[in-house]
């Protein structure tokens, strides 16, 4: 739930909306400190220890969000003018505020998602430039697993590996936005590292459907997080005593993962729910994760925003993505007997 102006509001806007749990709260009050630019955060190298455990690589370096953990993965894979493969419904390409060409130089290639949230092969194939001077260079294809605008989509590990072994073929880096990685590995019953193995850089998020109240963590071998530990300094993502929130990131890993399910099962429930109303279509049922997006038909006699906001007035809050398009993220916050009411305001604002 979330509070605004004293009205309590079911938020499935999204999953970065999650609260710290209790235990996250007294970690942080009770973590032991130091300054972190210098190496000396006791928190946050166990923060990074365990990350690259999770992920099975070299090395890691705590970031402010996930934003910067990409942004920083890019700077330290290219330099200025070269290019980077990604899809047309990345979040890097999408919402990230083009800051890999404002402040990397770096070109951005877009190529177009599939609606399970991957890049065909032969399309990143085909997208990969020749030597020629009149070219920029290609340096590195980029991923994104769970695929936030193809549904929550979930990427396996036999795509993740094909494109990786691509990848080292044509002398590329491979970075994976790994935001809710989680997510995906919970849904297929796999490891995060699994599906991270063919990556050169991953990154993930520490303040979605984990909880905890701020940041994120890139991983790699031990020479590129070097690299992206001074790009980090440049973005201004060098922090001091930054214990007291990388304590709150070390419950996230060590008690939320497992409880995605909850999540997914969530959001399945909800799904089934919505999907009987006239007029509104789930576009992936069951939804292969925690999120659920929804197209309004003619017939409903609304758009979005129309509809977000009387949902609101219902005491629901959802994501507006397009005219006639809704997101909702299920999370930790979000409590069994909480579906029902949200059903039963969908069909409220819809017959009102």
């Amino acid at each position: 739930m979330n509070v605004e102006s004293g009205q309590t509001f079911i938020d499935l806007r999204s999953d970065t909306v999650t609260l710290p749990t209790l235990e996250m709260r007294t970690a942080m009050a009770q973590a032991e400190l130091g300054d972190d630019v210098y190496g000396e955060d006791p928190t946050v190298n166990e923060l990074e220890r365990i990350s690259a455990d999770i992920m099975r690589k070299e090395a890691a370096v705590f970031v402010p969000s996930g934003t910067m953990g990409n942004l920083a993965a890019i700077l330290a894979h290219c330099g200025r003018g070269d290019e980077v493969i990604l899809g047309d419904l990345s979040h890097t390409f999408l919402y990230e505020a083009g800051g890999i060409s404002a402040l990397g130089g770096v070109h951005p290639r877009t190529v177009p998602n599939q609606e399970d949230g991957t890049i065909a092969q032969d399309v990143i194939s085909g997208a990969v430039r020749d030597d020629n001077p009149h070219f920029p260079i290609t340096r590195l294809i980029c991923l994104e697993n769970t695929h936030n605008r193809c549904g929550g989509a979930v990427l396996t590990a036999e795509y993740m590996s094909s494109v990786g072994e691509f990848a080292k073929e044509k002398g590329l880096k491979l970075h994976l936005d790994g935001a809710r990685i989680f997510n995906a590995a919970v849904a297929q019953s796999v490891s995060a590292a699994e599906l991270a193995r063919p990556a050169d850089s991953v990154t993930f998020c520490l303040s979605k459907a984990l909880c905890a109240p701020v940041g994120s963590v890139l991983c790699g071998s031990e020479q590129f997080i070097s690299k992206a530990r001074r790009a980090r300094k440049q973005l201004g993502g060098g922090m001091r005593q930054a214990g007291v929130i990388a304590a709150a990131g070390i419950i996230a890993l060590q008690k939320m993962i497992d409880r995605l399910v909850e999540d997914h099962e969530k959001a399945r429930e909800l799904a089934l729910g919505l999907s009987q109303i006239e007029g509104i279509r789930v576009e992936k049922n069951p939804p292969p994760s925690n999120m659920i997006f929804l197209s309004i038909t003619n017939a409903l006699g609304l758009n979005a925003s129309q509809l977000a906001q009387k949902l609101k007035e219902n005491g629901v809050l959802v994501g507006v993505v397009d005219v006639n398009r809704l997101r909702l993220v299920m999370h930790y916050w979000i409590h069994n007997d909480e579906i029902s009411h949200v059903i039963g305001a969908v069909k409220k604002a819809i017959s009102g």
